[in-house]
């Protein structure tokens, strides 16, 4: 496609990336759904032991650590299309081994099967960004949000679909706690066939084409030099993405055994999960405007508060209590949205094309590995305290947002035109 596009062009192309995007999240948040409703439980019968229940978490998002950088790298090379679609067909795969290994009783598989199941994790993160690379810089925040609201749709139906595909699973002969790894084969696989198929023209590349060709215009061209590092805007998103994600896996990874510990049912898991998952997406709509509307930083910010305010709801709910165990991780959903959200504005804001794949894509991989970190975490804390003092923990833990963004405020021009 030629650079020289009208912004009537553009913006139609940003329309039709926007399209695929939203279809790619649907089913890509199925497929996520899977590993956060049962694999701590898959683990704890396979294992037998609650201290060991948050390996899964950490495989996956050790795993989506190394495609986070993987999908950055081929990205910057061959475009989104190559780069989250083949993302999503590998995350596929994994999610096959995830059933094998339960069908087999074999942990060695289902370790290595959690860790490439991973992939399809971090390509669903990332596709936030391709709705963002042709998108007015005002309305980045607005771009992000229609990507992720969209994984809504399957990331709450996936959790409420634990018990029917668990009798599916039983019925074909496998564990029933395998059902929704199947339900996640089948949605990751679809996911990357459509971005392969309908993600033309690449966003990433197009974008890079037309700063290239601006550039060019200039009276005065610009000589070939190194491309120039991300702004301090990118260490500050990255930093508010980071405590979110530690908070909310931590508190998140250990909820279905704290709740299976208290006698609730496996429907009543799903649930919970699915109404966290859905407040980890749905508000992005709105969310994605106050970002634009009000800046990243306040919404930052609001991340912090709402953090915390999950994990002491969590930590003073008895563990009978289904009603605030809900409003706990529905919070808990809640402020990794503002905090995600905002964190990709700021990212975003402070890379140019040249370096946005990479940056995002190494930012990605520091998500992944603190998801890991929080969910290796959260099995030894809990086994050795409470679900309660966990829970108190990540909510303070996410409170160090508010120092960097006021750190971060003083280079308020550097860090962010819309902080």
């Amino acid at each position: 496609m030629t650079t020289d596009l009208t912004e009537h062009d553009r913006a139609r192309v940003q329309r039709r990336t926007l399209a695929v995007v939203v279809a790619s999240q649907v089913l890509g948040g199925a497929g996520l759904a899977a590993g956060i409703t049962v694999g701590a439980l898959i683990a704890k019968d396979m294992l037998g032991s609650d201290g060991l229940a948050g390996v899964p978490t950490a495989l996956f998002t050790v795993g989506s650590a190394l495609s986070a950088f993987l999908v950055g790298r081929s990205t910057h090379s061959w475009g989104r299309r190559m780069g989250l679609g083949l993302g999503f067909i590998v995350g596929g795969l994994g999610a096959i081994g995830v059933v094998l290994a339960a069908e087999w009783d074999s942990v060695p598989l289902l370790f290595i099967a959690l860790f490439i199941y991973g992939a399809g994790s971090a390509t669903n993160l990332q596709a936030r960004y391709a709705g963002t690379d042709l998108a007015a810089p005002a309305k980045r925040g607005t771009a992000v949000s229609i990507a992720m609201v969209s994984t809504t749709l399957g990331a709450v139906a996936g959790p409420n679909l634990v018990d029917p595909l668990g009798h599916l699973a039983t019925d074909l002969g496998l564990p029933a706690l395998a059902g929704p790894f199947l339900l996640a084969a089948a949605a990751y696989l679809s996911a990357g066939l459509v971005l392969l198929a309908f993600l033309r023209p690449d966003p990433y590349l197009l974008a890079r084409r037309l700063d290239e060709a601006e550039a060019s215009l200039q009276p005065t061209p610009r000589e070939p030099v190194a491309i120039p590092p991300a702004a301090v805007g990118a260490y500050v998103g990255a930093t508010v993405m980071v405590l979110s994600q530690i908070a909310m896996v931590a508190i998140m990874t250990m909820t279905p055994v704290h709740m299976r510990a208290h006698h609730h049912e496996l429907a009543a898991v799903g649930l919970v999960i699915g109404l966290h998952i859905g407040a980890m997406y749905l508000p992005s709509l709105v969310t994605g405007v106050l970002v634009d509307r009000i800046g990243r930083t306040p919404m930052a910010i609001a991340s912090g508060i709402t953090l915390l305010a999950a994990g002491l709801v969590a930590a003073i709910a008895p563990g009978d209590s289904l009603g605030l165990l809900i409003v706990a991780l529905m919070l808990l959903g809640l402020g990794w949205n503002f905090g995600v959200i905002a964190g990709t504005a700021l990212v975003v804001d402070a890379t140019v094309p040249g370096n946005r794949p990479r940056v995002q894509g190494s930012i990605d991989v520091l998500i992944a590995l603190a998801g890991a970190g929080g969910g290796i975490a959260s099995g030894v804390v809990m086994e050795a305290s409470s679900f309660a003092f966990l829970s108190l923990a990540g909510g303070l833990l996410a409170l160090a947002l508010i120092p960097v963004l006021f750190w971060a405020s003083r280079d308020e021009s550097r860090a962010s035109p819309q902080s």
